[in-house]
């Protein structure tokens, strides 16, 4: 297994708040580093010292990159596939390109959590639109339509009743094949973050349970709130998809929990996921920390949780707000992600809070009026 040194530089494909929080931890273990971006004082580029402001598929950005990094890694999946591959015969990439032609396309990642033996919601596959109609009773209604490949907080995607509603999913077909899900009543979602280094050596964050406000993650509450029994079984079928996968680095998985208290498995991110913030305070290795350990060949820490947390995201109507009132919660955790423009929705920032009392913290938050805006 390769070993990268201090000092070394570690490259970062993507300069968003992910690349950022990498590169702190990065930094702190002695690191420098690049990051590819195509805006200038991105919120990774501002503690980078190297600047690549060029679109994530430039070949010639690329190749600077490699030029000027001894490892690279990356803060997203949809990053154009062909070049990374590319990339990986020229650098150092510890994750490999597979990885992500796999978790950007819904097709290819359910087919390979199957073969991993975790459960999946039923569903089909369908090239065309007519190809749907054709296949859609394998599953019934009520189902939900996906683009196969893009999509994210709740985008790419149409919830269809009955055969009435099957053509509010014609137009997803413009952009790809798709799938469809049989509709999954469930009772929580949770979300695993398993980290894994070259030599196989892995370890699962605490379990966290993901709350959804118009399909954008809201809150995280660690440990999630379910039976020791579903939290063994979240771990065990997170280690089965990184092993089958050969994971190097990190991969969220997010799940469903039934009533009975089975799983099944919703998706996959490859990279560090917004449900594992909270691990900066309030475990002993945060997520990002881990994850550099990994694609720098470094033994991981196991991971032990300090306290139970919540952690909320700041979307950019929530800044303002939550400014105001900085002065009243001297025991929450603020991170804001040095993005210029305050849009509506945009992930901004997050508060973590340790606690002793996670139902009282959580009407704290819905006292404090900041989230009202949602």
């Amino acid at each position: 297994m390769k070993v990268i040194q201090p000092s070394s530089t570690i490259g970062i494909i993507g300069g968003g708040q992910l690349g950022r929080m990498m590169g702190l931890a990065a930094k702190e273990a002695g690191f420098k580093i690049a990051v590819l971006d195509p805006t200038r004082n991105s919120p990774c580029g501002q503690i980078a010292d190297i600047q690549i402001v060029a679109p994530y598929d430039d070949e010639r950005a690329l190749n600077e990159l490699a030029e000027v990094s001894d490892v690279i890694t990356y803060e997203f999946e949809n990053i154009d596939y062909e070049g990374l591959k590319r990339l990986g015969e020229k650098a150092y990439v510890p994750q490999g390109a597979e990885l992500v032609r796999i978790t950007q396309n819904r097709i290819a990642e359910k087919r390979e959590i199957r073969q991993a033996g975790v459960p999946v919601a039923p569903y089909i596959e369908a090239q065309t639109f007519d190809e749907l109609i054709q296949q859609i009773d394998k599953i019934g209604y009520p189902a939900v339509v996906k683009t196969a490949f893009g999509g994210y907080d709740g985008k790419g995607q149409v919830r269809v009743s009955s055969a009435d509603d099957l053509q509010e999913a014609k137009a997803l077909f413009e952009f790809s094949p798709c799938i469809a899900e049989a509709f999954v009543s469930f009772e929580k979602e949770i979300s695993v973050i398993i980290q894994r280094n070259a030599a196989g050596e892995s370890y699962s964050l605490p379990v966290a349970e993901n709350i959804h406000v118009n399909h954008i993650l809201h809150e995280s509450i660690v440990p999630a709130r379910v039976s020791p029994t579903v939290l063994d079984e979240a771990a065990h079928a997170a280690k089965k998809i990184a092993d089958h996968l050969n994971l190097v680095g990190t991969l969220a998985v997010e799940m469903f929990v039934l009533a009975d208290d089975t799983i099944i498995i919703n998706e996959l991110a490859p990279r560090p996921h917004n449900s594992g913030h909270y691990s900066i305070e309030a475990c002993n290795i945060s997520q990002f920390h881990q994850h550099i350990r990994a694609i720098a060949g470094w033994p991981l820490r196991k991971p032990k949780l300090w306290a139970s947390s919540i952690m909320v995201n700041v979307l950019g109507q929530h800044v303002a707000p939550l400014e105001q009132k900085i002065a009243s919660y001297p025991d929450w955790s603020i991170h804001l992600y040095g993005k210029e423009e305050a849009k509506e929705n945009r992930k901004m920032g997050h508060v973590t809070i340790m606690t002793e009392h996670i139902e009282q913290t959580l009407e704290d938050i819905e006292q404090s009026m900041i989230w009202t805006s949602n």
